[in-house]
């Protein structure tokens, strides 16, 4: 059996040798370097050309973000960010770093999980994490694709009544993802943004503040009772462990089971769309592992909405997406620098039925 072979980046010495212990009682994994900093871990990952890394975001002098940076440029490798920082500034680092090209989060155990929980978790993450294949990942690049404009596929028009609400769903890979698609949207368009995200729930509270952070409009988790017609141009999430709905033209929020294990679930908002809004909706699905969305993308698609899928070519994980073009939901399928230019697009096309100009 070939192990995959684990560089451990950890400042903390009592951290870093937790997380030896751990990956060194697994057969299939192989620790091959430690580094407790940053500028180590660019020698190390240069040097040894690992399978899968453990980042920290907190480090002495080069932090994880610029590792994260440096690596993804220089020697792609998959990265788990390991963290246990939750102020503002740390978590905003996070997520640049997810956006940078590191694949997924997990918390640091703190201590009072239930015997053998954290560790099972960890060593299931960085598994998945190890079979994605990443990519050369400068930060310059992202600039470049934002820039990028293709016209959608279709000249019909993007909703029956020229009203629109635009809805995404994404999971690993999502943030640089959103950025990019959302980035791409006019500073006027005037069209409702709904999102479901999955993400790590100890890092997901201050997820829409840096999403704003990256965008010049407004970004907000949703509250239950919002109307969709005071959200033109609005950017609106699901709260962690709280599915989105829409009905009767506002948004509602409930604590109803899981779907596909996730909380929220972007099958439960596009199939709330699909019941309300109809064709009346443009929904994409975007980069993430697993087959949350792609149920709902195919009732979206029956009601005569239109539907894009992320490429596999482009996507962090082609799993959501994937299960979606198998189904056969999605009208489009686009690489990832092609979506944000095509809602623009369909959403010109709406602003005409409605004769604005």
């Amino acid at each position: 059996m070939t192990k995959l072979r684990v560089l451990v980046v950890e400042d903390s010495l009592t951290i870093r040798k937790r997380l030896v212990e751990v990956l060194s009682s697994d057969a299939h994994f192989e620790v091959i370097g430690e580094a407790p900093d940053g500028r180590t871990a660019i020698e190390l990952c240069t040097s040894m050309r690992p399978d899968v890394i453990t980042m920290d975001m907190v480090l002495p002098g080069v932090n994880g973000l610029a590792a994260t940076e440096h690596i993804m440029a220089h020697c792609p490798t998959p990265i788990l960010i390991v963290s246990a920082s939750f102020n503002r500034g740390d978590v905003f680092t996070t997520y640049d770093a997810l956006a940078a090209g590191a694949v997924d989060v997990f918390e640091k155990p703190r201590g009072d999980e239930a015997d053998g929980h954290w560790e099972r978790g960890f060593l299931s993450a960085l598994r998945m994490v190890s079979r994605v294949r990443v990519i050369t990942h400068p930060r310059a690049r992202l600039s470049q694709l934002r820039a990028q404009t293709v016209a959608a596929r279709s000249s019909r028009p993007a909703a029956q009544s020229g009203e629109l609400i635009v809805a995404l769903g994404a999971s690993t890979g999502g943030p640089n993802a959103l950025v990019d698609v959302l980035s791409a949207l006019p500073r006027a368009y005037p069209w409702p943004v709904l999102v479901v995200m999955h993400i790590n729930a100890a890092f997901a509270p201050m997820f829409a503040d840096w999403l704003k952070s990256q965008l010049t409009r407004d970004v907000a988790y949703a509250r239950s009772g919002e109307q969709l017609s005071a959200l033109r141009g609005c950017v609106r999430l699901a709260p962690a462990d709280v599915h989105m709905t829409v009905q009767g033209g506002a948004l509602q929020l409930t604590t109803a089971p899981e779907r596909h294990s996730c909380r929220p679930s972007v099958d439960v908002l596009f199939e709330s769309l699909a019941r309300e809004c109809g064709g009346n909706v443009v929904a994409c699905l975007l980069t993430g592992m697993g087959r949350d969305g792609a149920a709902g993308l195919l009732a979206l698609r029956r009601s005569g909405a239109r539907t894009i899928a992320q490429n596999e070519e482009t996507c962090v994980i082609y799993g959501m997406p994937r299960e979606a073009v198998q189904l056969g939901a999605a009208e489009m399928v686009l690489g990832l620098g092609q979506i944000g230019p095509s809602l623009a697009a369909l959403g010109s096309n709406a602003m005409g039925a409605l004769g604005r100009p």
